[in-house]
């Protein structure tokens, strides 16, 4: 075990599988005092977690719909209450569906106000409500992930262009209002990844290989992949570091 994020006590929310389980599982290989899994997903958070503390680590699993604010607030008092601290907190729970990957004209308000209730609503929350307990220790880092697709466009995915890219400019928002505070806050960009969001869309016929050819380092991005760059951010060495769009896209948006 490292540890780059001993003594540190972070929130993980989607933690309970792709990119959320890995970060989980990385930040207690490098010494967090305390991952908090936070995830609808109560059979997989719950192995997670008994992973962690298999491996040394400290983890619980807790419920949390993103979206649901009295849900935040019993996730966060949770873990002060366990930990006695929050350091740092990865709004990394996100939806895309096929639905969600249509052009204006075809996109329902149902599918909008859904695709922005998790993926923005949720980052908003997570912020929120982290923000309070991360002044009481002198400070923490958020991260936010967003996608390729909150920086660059393509030709349908309306809706979840809109909520990537809120994503993006409120954690540079966020990041000049608590800059003083020493509250940073960053947000990823992962490009095309095998997890667990992208497998109905990756099970489509060509369209894995299509994403393959798509990005020049020619192959499909990884949960851990990802991680790294989560652990970077919650880590002191990026201490200089806010405000800033990390994409993790083996090239894409270099083209």
């Amino acid at each position: 075990m490292g540890n780059r994020l001993s003594g540190k006590v972070a929130i993980v929310t989607g933690g309970s599988s792709g990119i959320g389980a890995a970060t989980c599982r990385l930040f207690a290989e490098e010494g967090a005092k305390g991952v908090v899994i936070a995830d609808i997903n109560e059979d997989l958070g719950g192995e997670v977690a008994d992973q962690i503390r298999k491996q040394g680590g400290d983890a619980f699993y807790i419920f949390l719909d993103v979206s649901e604010e009295q849900q935040w607030i019993d996730t966060v008092t949770a873990t002060v209450e366990r930990y006695g601290r929050l350091d740092v907190t990865v709004n990394n729970a996100g939806m895309s569906t096929w639905e969600s990957r249509k052009n204006v004209e075809d996109t329902t308000l149902e599918i909008w106000n859904r695709m922005h209730a998790v993926n923005v609503t949720g980052v908003f929350l997570g912020t929120k409500y982290s923000i309070p307990e991360m002044r009481k220790v002198g400070g923490g880092s958020i991260i936010n992930i967003s996608s390729i697709y909150g920086i660059v466009g393509s030709k349908g995915g309306t809706s979840y262009h809109s909520a990537k890219g809120g994503v993006r400019t409120f954690t540079k928002a966020t990041a000049i209002q608590y800059a003083t505070e020493n509250i940073r806050s960053n947000s990823i960009h992962p490009g095309f990844a095998d997890t667990g969001m992208t497998a109905e869309l990756h099970a489509q016929p060509d369209e894995h290989a299509r994403r393959i050819s798509q990005t020049p380092i020619g192959r499909m991005g990884t949960p851990e992949d990802m991680a790294w760059g989560c652990l970077y951010l919650a880590s002191d060495e990026s201490s200089f570091v806010t405000g800033v769009e990390l994409p993790i896209d083996g090239g894409m948006t270099a083209q």
